[in-house]
C-alpha cells in the first residue's frame, strides 16, 4: 500500500517552516480496503499519537519513527516521448526537417523531487485499550 504524505505548516516566531510528514498505512492494509478518494480526518499532528479517521468508520493510531537519514520523496509523472528531428540535408535523408517518434519507444516516467522528511507516522488500527490509555493520559 502506498503512504501518503502529509504537509504541515509551522509558524514560530514570524519564521515559516514546512515540515513533510510520511503516512505509513503497510501495518493496515491487509486489514482495511482504502481506497485512494476515500475522505479522512487526520487530528492531533502535535502530539505523540496522531488520530487518522478513515471514512468515519475506521480509526488508526499512529507513532512516529524518525528515518535513518533523509528520505526523498518524488512523483512520477508519464513523460513526453523522445521526439527526433532530422535536420541537415543528406540524399539518405528523405525526413529533413521533418519530427519522428520512434513507435518502438517504451513509455517513460519523468521523476521530480517532491520533499525530503525526517520522520514516518505509521499508524495501526486503533483498539479498545488505546482508547482507554488515551482517557487515562487526558486526566492526568
Amino acid at each position: 500500500m502506498e503512504a501518503d504524505l502529509m504537509h504541515h505548516d509551522n509558524q514560530e516566531d514570524g519564521a515559516e517552516e514546512e515540515d513533510y510528514v510520511l503516512l505509513d498505512l503497510d501495518a493496515v492494509f491487509a486489514q482495511v480496503d482504502i481506497s485512494p478518494d476515500t475522505p479522512y480526518v487526520l487530528s492531533g499532528l502535535d502530539t505523540a499519537e496522531p488520530i487518522l479517521i478513515i471514512d468515519d468508520k475506521v480509526k488508526l493510531i499512529g507513532k512516529y519513527e524518525d528515518t535513518i537519514g533523509t528520505c526523498f520523496v518524488f512523483s512520477e509523472n508519464e513523460a513526453a516521448p523522445l521526439v527526433l528531428e532530422e535536420t541537415g540535408p543528406s540524399e539518405a535523408n528523405l525526413f529533413a526537417g521533418r519530427c519522428i517518434v520512434d513507435p518502438n519507444q517504451t513509455p517513460t516516467k519523468e521523476v521530480k523531487p517532491v520533499a525530503q522528511l525526517q520522520k514516518i507516522l505509521k499508524f495501526r488500527l486503533l483498539m479498545d485499550e488505546d482508547v482507554q490509555d488515551v482517557n487515562m493520559e487526558s486526566k492526568t
